[in-house]
């Protein structure tokens, strides 16, 4: 959905990685079913939009990434959009195989920016958004943090580099050939080689942006290097995740603020929130345990006297004795509907504060064209927590943000 009253006028959608599928056929079949649904729930599309296409944030896997490449398929991909009333602006290729009903704790992030797969995988999703979207509009691909924190995080981010680079010559080149300007975004997250805004400005100022990295990125370009300079910041920037931010307790509105002074794009903003506990007691601490599904990984933030202490997963938190952890505040990795009422006579509530917060500066500021509801946990839940159909779920939740993009009350 275009809004074109904000400052810096932007798309708004809802992530399709709530929904479970891996193939090309199951990704169809899920906008068949969800799409119609959304728009009947949603009153702002019939009040304000009924004729206007529906943006969407498409999730698309390695596998069907490589079936979109067959020119039929595209074609045929392309037809249903334009049945379905719709349009792609982003693709989330930052799950590279299965995502739902199984496992996928850590191995979300394989194979990163390290290995060739990888960037062989952004770039087919990058030739089937080029020739999706529309033409007047510019494309985003949402991307893992480098990778996990299981290595030497300087040596990580240093082998990212000519992956990274083969992207955007890549995505240079269907610039050229199609006009369509796509821009690849790190997807800073807890317990990864990016954790938080300030990591991923490290990562531009000292690696991205290094000399070195541009003469290499010249060369294979056959360009200049201030024009390589143009190049890095064009297709590589940052898609600021309001709940990742939250969990690390950073200001988003300063995170943003950095991001942008350092000159690094703010490619898309992912509208979602957290979990938070104020006060850990044993009622908090049992009441999350009904979030620890064995399916996602769940990272933990704690702040108290002696500062941030991290978790890659809730179950290691849960595990310290409660007299350690007692009267802490907690951020929990779990991404919670947006419209979801905070549970104080239960201790949880949700980081909607750092939402509003992100949504206030999209009214008064130009900071990234597309925005992009993501509660890819839906199916995991706690069931008081998804009591409504999820069609009817994720038209709340675009409602919620348009309401305050509109500043009503």
């Amino acid at each position: 959905m275009r809004l074109p009253h904000l400052p810096l006028p932007a798309h708004l959608s809802y992530c399709t990685n709530i929904h479970a599928g891996d193939s090309l056929a199951e990704v169809e079949a899920s906008l068949d079913d969800f799409l119609p649904a959304i728009r009947a729930h949603l009153e702002e599309w019939r009040a304000l939009a009924p004729d206007a296409p529906f943006g969407l944030g498409l999730r698309l896997s390695a596998q069907a990434a490589e079936s979109l490449l067959q020119p039929d398929m595209l074609r045929a991909f392309a037809a249903r959009l334009e049945s379905l009333h719709a349009y792609v602006f982003t693709i989330n290729a930052f799950p590279w195989g299965n995502f739902h009903q199984k496992p996928v704790k850590q191995a979300v992030y394989q194979p990163d920016w390290s290995s060739g797969q990888r960037a062989a995988y952004t770039v087919h999703c990058a030739r089937t958004l080029a020739a999706l979207l529309p033409a007047d509009v510019e494309g985003s691909i949402s991307t893992v943090p480098l990778g996990f924190a299981e290595r030497d995080r300087a040596a990580a981010m240093a082998d990212s580099l000519p992956q990274l680079r083969l992207a955007v010559l890549e995505l240079n080149r269907l610039m050229r050939e199609t006009g369509k300007e796509i821009v690849l975004a790190l997807e800073p997250e807890p317990a990864c080689l990016l954790e938080n805004a300030a990591d991923a400005l490290h990562f531009f100022q000292r690696y991205w942006f290094a000399e070195d990295n541009l003469a290499q990125l010249a060369r294979q370009a056959g360009c200049a290097q201030p024009e390589a300079r143009r190049l890095a910041q064009r297709h590589l920037g940052v898609c600021y995740d309001v709940c990742h931010g939250a969990i690390e307790f950073e200001d988003p509105c300063a995170a943003l603020a950095g991001l942008l002074n350092a000159g690094i794009r703010i490619a898309k903003i992912q509208l979602s929130c957290a979990l938070r506990v104020e006060e850990m007691d044993a009622r908090a601490a049992l009441q999350l345990q009904a979030f620890d599904d064995g399916v996602y990984l769940h990272q933990v933030v704690r702040r108290n006297a002696s500062g941030l202490q991290r978790h890659p997963d809730l179950p290691q938190a849960l595990s310290l004795p409660l007299d350690a952890i007692r009267r802490e505040s907690w951020r929990v990795h779990c991404h919670v509907p947006l419209f979801w009422q905070a549970q104080p006579e239960a201790g949880l509530a949700n980081t909607r504060g750092s939402l509003d917060a992100v949504l206030g500066l999209l009214r008064r500021q130009a900071i990234s064209p597309h925005l992009e509801v993501e509660t890819y946990t839906w199916d995991v839940l706690p069931p008081q927590l998804r009591e409504i159909p999820k069609a009817q779920a994720i038209a709340l939740e675009l409602h919620t943000v348009m309401k305050e993009l509109r500043h009503e009350r």
